[in-house]
């Protein structure tokens, strides 16, 4: 009996609620030890303490516009449990249209976080040993103050009077929310495409924040291949009637979507990917219901495409989209220095650098050109080109290949310099 409860336990898809109903009618036919032995096996496998959570700030924010946010929030998640001397915590960064749900499975819903199969009891970054923040960016529409939200102390929507943010100023936010929570040293800051943005400004504006930080598909400054692909999202919204030059409805797309997004996405999701992996995935394959010679007849890819970019559209607000899409494109280390050398030498953690071969939107040899001048100025940096094929979502898909670079790198032992 023991061999089957065990089999039952060790199915992952389950959540804490159905197993403690599993338990509750498992105690009715067995006997009181095979119940202990049961919720042994339950708290080995439950997911680690996750907590949502939203911060609020009065202070005021000032931006590297010269303009100020106040006051403003920030949505943001915890997992696994702050040790004594907080020497534990891990700040995990969010790309263009994640958000601070990163890992384990929220109450109502079946879809795990973003980096689930990365953060986790046990996984590379193990909630038994790590305590885990993942915030939501300002200008997000996930929680954090973005262009949606009332421009205080007016009842209306700031839409586009919102201000232009940059990652100095999403890094700027977070480490506000962190000091509120009483955390004034990192042991790591991970995040991956725009994550990796500000993990890097991190480890330049605040060189001894962070012991480690570890950049996935990320650059030193955003290129004009990528903000040429962004402008195709750009140009999509801002030209959709619908979009009534931001003064639409809030959730006026919950229902149908906003096409111009939706568009605007399929460029972004080309990008995602490489032609080997649509090769892979889709091949020629034609949808079964639509005629070859129907004008509007789709190829799988093309159904993918709609279909995916649709939903998209339904729940990420463009004004949102349009400020982060502005973020990225503005991204430059060395801004607000002499020079990207000047800005990469003020860094003091150690750095793990990991790009994909396959990125076609960041190109390996961008964040290589960091670690080669990490090495010439004999700072601590690691690099690592994953093979891979799949495109600039191997980060979020092909955790595989890199879970245990960043394990070995947050177990790494810190050099002791004279």
């Amino acid at each position: 009996m023991n061999h089957f409860i065990t089999s039952l336990l060790n199915k992952r898809e389950f959540h804490e609620i159905q197993l403690y109903s599993l338990i509750y009618k498992i105690k009715i036919v067995l006997h009181l030890k095979s119940t202990i032995y049961i919720k042994y096996k339950l708290g080995k496998i439950l997911l680690m303490k996750l907590k949502t959570k939203v911060a609020h700030f009065t202070n005021p924010l000032y931006l590297e516009s010269g303009r100020i946010l106040e006051p403003y929030r920030i949505a943001y998640e915890t997992y696994g449990e702050l040790n004594n001397n907080a020497s534990n915590v891990i700040l995990i960064c969010h790309a263009l249209s994640g958000s601070q749900h990163a890992a384990g499975t929220l109450e109502g819903e079946r879809k795990a976080g973003w980096w689930n199969e990365l953060i986790g009891d046990g996984k590379a970054i193990d909630t038994r040993k790590y305590f885990v923040i993942s915030t939501n960016v300002i200008g997000s529409c996930f929680g954090s103050t973005g262009p949606m939200h009332n421009d205080y102390p007016s009842e209306s929507a700031f839409r586009l009077k919102f201000p232009v943010l940059t990652i100095k100023d999403m890094i700027k936010a977070q480490k506000s929310l962190l000091s509120q929570l009483g955390i004034h040293h990192l042991k790591a800051i991970v995040g991956g495409s725009m994550g990796g943005m500000q993990a890097l400004q991190f480890a330049v504006d605040y060189p001894n924040f962070a012991d480690k930080i570890i950049a996935l598909a990320s650059t030193y400054a955003t290129q004009p291949w990528t903000i040429a692909f962004n402008k195709v999202a750009i140009e999509a919204i801002r030209r959709d009637p619908r979009f009534k030059n931001g003064q639409y409805e809030k959730d006026a797309f919950v229902e149908d979507g906003l096409d111009g997004l939706a568009i605007g996405r399929i460029a972004g999701h080309i990008s995602y990917l490489s032609p080997d992996s649509m090769n892979d995935k889709f091949g020629r394959n034609y949808v079964n219901n639509d005629g070859l010679f129907e004008l509007f007849g789709r190829y799988e890819v093309e159904r993918y495409m709609e279909y995916n970019t649709n939903n998209f559209s339904k729940i990420f607000d463009p004004l949102s989209y349009l400020y982060i899409v502005k973020a990225i494109n503005t991204f430059n280390l060395s801004r607000g220095y002499d020079s990207l050398y000047d800005a990469i030498i003020r860094i003091k953690a150690e750095i793990t650098l990991i790009s994909f071969k396959g990125d076609y939107l960041f190109f390996p040899k961008e964040m290589e050109h960091i670690h080669h001048m990490m090495q010439r100025n004999k700072q601590d940096s690691a690099y690592y080109e994953i093979d891979s094929d799949y495109g600039h979502d191997a980060f979020l898909v092909e955790i595989e290949k890199f879970d245990t670079i960043i394990k070995q790198a947050l177990e790494k032992q810190p050099n002791i310099k004279a």
